[in-house]
């Protein structure tokens, strides 16, 4: 057999073999209405993609027991007014159940009359760009299931108070909730961003904060906090006494109290903490000076900075005016130039020219 032959026959058979290799690209599918996402949804593979084309309003609760991604393509799924019930659950997406994996992306959502998305019993959400707003319960709600934050902007969700993320646990649910902290959480209301339920079956829930994260989410000795990066606290809300909050590295609230104004970051629970770190969350005006840190607002006794912090702490700083200090500065010589000095050189360095040219000369004249 000639080398052509076999070559011919290795490549059909390559092409055989690839007749029969199942394709592992996750299918995606274009949705441009209420029915056509129900119907994706219900016909998607696990792992498919579902993509929205146009705005959407929905008429009733969207309950996924699979893994899948719904990416908004930067589309707004909206709640209609005559919102349909089911079986109670009246939350615009749930992820049901340990099969349930959701992952929202490039979304809005808007409005709702309880929450925008839930994670139930072992259900798993993660919200990856995503806008949740209107919603009259809360944005969003771990119901003994797991939320994941990577890029959520939290607008206004609650009737008489806000309520962004809710910790909780229903009767129904076997499993306790986790939020992960996986990357930014901007909010338009500072109330009640993070809370945990105090009405339900709860009494653990799991906080993680992955070293990406720009906004964590700590435990402090009775509160559960949002904080920016540099750990000032942008929410605190009560943890009911009944409930434990599980995490790596518990947190206390270091409370700085300027004149009237208090300002609130967090330290890691049994440390020490410096000046220099309570410095650097005071911002000062150009004309005041820190005199001091002390442990009650007469400024009579220091703080320690060498104890241990193991409870929530108040510190006091004493600010002065710092007093008016005299530059003192070089005075210009403003006096004008007569020129006179610029002609007293020029005439020297004529006189010097015409010293060394007669000189130059007389010596040619005696040699010549």
């Amino acid at each position: 057999m000639n080398k052509t032959i076999k070559y011919i026959i290795f490549f059909i058979a390559i092409f055989a073999i690839s007749l029969f290799i199942p394709n592992f690209t996750k299918a995606v599918t274009s949705v441009t209405d209420e029915s056509s996402l129900i119907s994706a949804i219900s016909n998607a593979n696990e792992g498919e993609t579902i993509t929205l084309q146009n705005n959407i309003t929905v008429t009733a609760p969207i309950v996924i027991q699979k893994q899948l991604i719904i990416d908004g393509n930067g589309y707004t799924i909206t709640g209609a007014s005559d919102w349909t019930s089911t079986s109670g659950n009246q939350t615009m997406f749930t992820a049901q159940f340990s099969a349930g994996k959701l992952t929202l992306k490039n979304i809005n959502l808007q409005n709702g009359p309880k929450y925008g998305v839930q994670a139930y019993d072992g259900g798993t959400v993660i919200l990856n760009n995503v806008s949740i707003t209107g919603f009259k319960y809360g944005g969003v709600l771990a119901n003994g299931g797991n939320i994941e934050v990577i890029n959520l902007h939290l607008g206004y969700n609650g009737t008489n108070a806000n309520n962004g993320i809710e910790i909780g646990k229903g009767a129904g649910a076997t499993n306790n909730p986790t939020l992960t902290m996986n990357g930014v959480l901007k909010t338009d209301s500072t109330e009640n961003v993070v809370r945990v339920a105090e009405n339900d079956s709860l009494t653990e829930f799991k906080i993680t904060n992955t070293p990406e994260t720009k906004n964590k989410v700590a435990i402090t000795e009775n509160s559960i906090v949002l904080t920016d990066q540099y750990n000032n606290i942008i929410s605190e809300s009560t943890v009911p006494d009944k409930v434990t909050g599980n995490i790596d590295q518990k947190k206390v609230i270091v409370t700085v109290i300027i004149n009237e104004e208090e300002i609130k970051f967090t330290a890691n629970e049994g440390m020490k903490i410096t000046a220099d770190l309570v410095k650097s969350h005071i911002i000062l005006e150009d004309n005041e000076q820190i005199d001091g840190f002390y442990t009650s607002a007469d400024y009579t006794t220091e703080f320690n900075f060498n104890e241990i912090l193991n409870t929530d702490t108040t510190i006091y700083a004493k600010i002065s005016i710092k007093e008016a200090t005299e530059v003192e500065t070089k005075e210009k010589d403003e006096t004008p130039k007569t020129g006179i000095e610029n002609y007293l050189g020029l005439a020297i360095l004529v006189i010097i020219f015409s010293s060394t040219t007669i000189i130059y000369m007389k010596k040619k004249n005696i040699k010549g």
